[in-house]
């Protein structure tokens, strides 16, 4: 077998591998005559990429022939785009195409914001199917891993990831209430750590707004992420607060990381609430000092200044103790909803309240589980209190006893100058926080956020073509390679050669979002093909019938040769 070195100006050298004597096609598959930007930040170079099975197997000038060629001229080729934080759950168990995200080049979704969907018990097996809206499915799984085998068979067009939510493994324990786990029920929930981070989990996610995962102490938190570290995972959070309390939030996450020796990273970044829009400067203080003395700290963001979540954000969290069901009948106690209401107003909330920091006019409703209310869809809240002339709050709270559920909203509560600048961090990733959709059935019942369809075009089209905030080189390298750094990733998120065979092609002078917080489910436009573990997922813009995504293991996994947990966290190569 030949081989031949070609040098890059920076970053990666370019290397490819040719079969000699062979009447065979070298390549099943190249993409030819492309800029290729490698992933590591360098400079593009014009190239080839050649794929044998699952593999790349050439980068640079790739002769010989291919059982099939794309034509790269004029268009960008990359690594595919890692989604940080994704809530493909459910989505991909309706439509394994993952069509809104794989339009934009998404190869690989990573779940497990606080939640994720094991382990199981009986009793979150039931709860969950009671729980389900739009879309519905039986649960055949236990583990995170059997979850993520369930989508693997399917049949999914892009890989799969998953942290262990800490909320579940509260939850599988503790249940829902607002109550602390005793030494025994602690070892449990870190047991429960230790079996996902063998079976592949990423590390430990958190969601500390939200009850009950509000109701983990620091301590709690340092625990189970220590088992994450020890078996070479990380730690990523949705902090207490983004808000009034985001400094004092970044400094609980700086804390858990140096206590538990477990690198960690911020969920979604952002200064929340007209309020809190000067905290930026002292929250990239506190960050970058952690990062100068040592710690692995990083941060992911959505490209909008809007975010989206439910009314369970605009409420106490003593009132949701015990899951939606005790929330609602709580609601419905007139002493109870008043003084909901007093903490909804008051000045200085003791929760993250993102309805204070948005104001009801800048809180719009897109998803009702009962029919009912989806008529409501695309209106604010201020608007559908003006028509039952009764205040927002009220208003909220009858939401959410009228549909048995949190109720999906979007807050406008951000500043645009504050994303732009944030996206240029050289420490941030980017994750859309929402699931992958298709402007089709059953999606098309309920509204969402435009991130769902557009968050990483917009990051191309807007923020590196348009305003120049960063260069294409560097974006995809926090598109890539950087969160599969961070996450410990094995062969993936770099166009290299023995790399498992994720990229994605895109015309930097066309790719677009379209999606609009009017008219969200709008598929994005420019990435004409992205490969999946050697397979074309999307051809000519276009989704095919293959369907090659796999479910992507941490560095704790079993299956590995060095994988499993170790004595501490320090004894993984960073």
């Amino acid at each position: 077998m030949k081989r031949v070195l070609f040098a890059a100006s920076a970053g990666l050298a370019f290397a490819c591998a040719q079969p000699a004597g062979s009447a065979a096609p070298a390549y099943d598959l190249v993409i030819r005559g492309g800029e290729i930007y490698d992933g590591s930040g360098a400079p593009a170079l014009k190239g080839d990429v050649g794929v044998k099975g699952d593999r790349i197997v050439c980068v640079g000038s790739c002769p010989g022939a291919a059982a099939k060629t794309v034509d790269a001229k004029g268009k960008a080729v990359a690594p595919g785009f890692i989604n940080m934080l994704s809530w493909s759950t459910e989505s991909l168990i309706q439509d394994g195409r993952g069509l809104s995200e794989l339009k934009q080049g998404v190869t690989l979704e990573v779940m497990g914001e606080g939640d994720s969907m094991g382990p199981l018990n009986p009793e979150m097996k039931r709860l969950a199917v009671q729980r389900l809206g739009d879309i519905k499915y039986p649960i055949t799984w236990t583990s995170l891993d059997e979850y993520l085998r369930f989508l693997e068979a399917k049949g999914v067009s892009v890989n799969v990831a998953s942290f262990i939510g800490s909320a579940t493994a509260r939850i599988h324990v503790l249940g829902e209430g607002d109550v602390d786990p005793t030494p025994e029920q602690l070892a449990e929930m870190r047991a429960l750590v230790v079996k996902a981070m063998e079976d592949g989990a990423l590390g430990v996610g958190s969601s500390l707004i939200y009850a009950p995962g509000t109701f983990a102490e620091t301590d709690e938190l340092v625990a189970l992420v220590s088992e994450a570290g020890r078996c070479g995972g990380m730690y990523i959070s949705h902090m207490r607060s983004e808000g009034a309390r985001l400094l004092e939030a970044i400094d609980e996450l700086i804390e858990i990381s140096r206590r538990s020796g477990t690198p960690a990273e911020i969920y979604h970044l952002k200064a929340s609430g007209r309020a809190n829009w000067d905290k930026l400067d002292a929250a990239l203080k506190k960050i970058e000092a952690a990062r100068a003395s040592g710690l692995r700290i990083t941060t992911d963001m959505y490209t909008y200044p809007a975010s989206s979540t439910g009314l369970d954000a605009a409420m106490p969290t003593w009132v949701q103790a015990g899951g939606v069901e005790q929330w609602i009948t709580r609601l419905k106690d007139p002493a109870t909803r008043a003084k909901v209401i007093e903490e909804m107003r008051s000045g200085t909330p003791s929760f993250e309240n993102l309805q204070k920091g948005a104001g009801a006019e800048g809180t719009l409703l897109v998803g009702f589980k009962n029919p009912k209310l989806k008529p409501l869809t695309g209106k604010t809240l201020a608007q559908v209190a003006q028509d039952r002339g009764v205040s927002p709050e009220d208003t909220a709270i009858d939401l959410v006893i009228e549909d048995g559920s949190r109720v999906q909203v979007v807050y406008f509560s951000m500043l645009e100058a504050n994303v732009a600048r944030q996206v240029a961090l050289p420490y941030m990733s980017f994750g859309s926080d929402a699931e992958a959709q298709a402007p089709e059935p059953p999606f098309t019942l309920s509204s969402t956020h435009p991130r769902a369809y557009g968050n990483f075009a917009r990051l191309l089209a807007k923020y590196v073509r348009d305003e120049k905030r960063l260069t294409l080189s560097e974006a995809v390298r926090k598109l890539s390679a950087q969160p599969a750094h961070n996450l410990g990733l094995r062969q993936r998120g770099l166009l290299k050669a023995g790399y498992f065979a994720d990229v994605v092609v895109f015309d930097p002078a066309t790719i677009q979002d379209h999606a609009t917080f009017e008219k969200p489910q709008q598929l994005s436009t420019g990435v004409s093909e992205v490969v999946v573990n050697g397979q074309l997922a999307l051809e000519k813009g276009e989704a095919t019938a293959a369907r090659p995504g796999r479910v992507v293991r941490g560095r704790g996994w079993t299956g590995w040769t060095d994988g499993g947990c170790r004595r501490t966290a320090a004894d993984w190569p960073q």
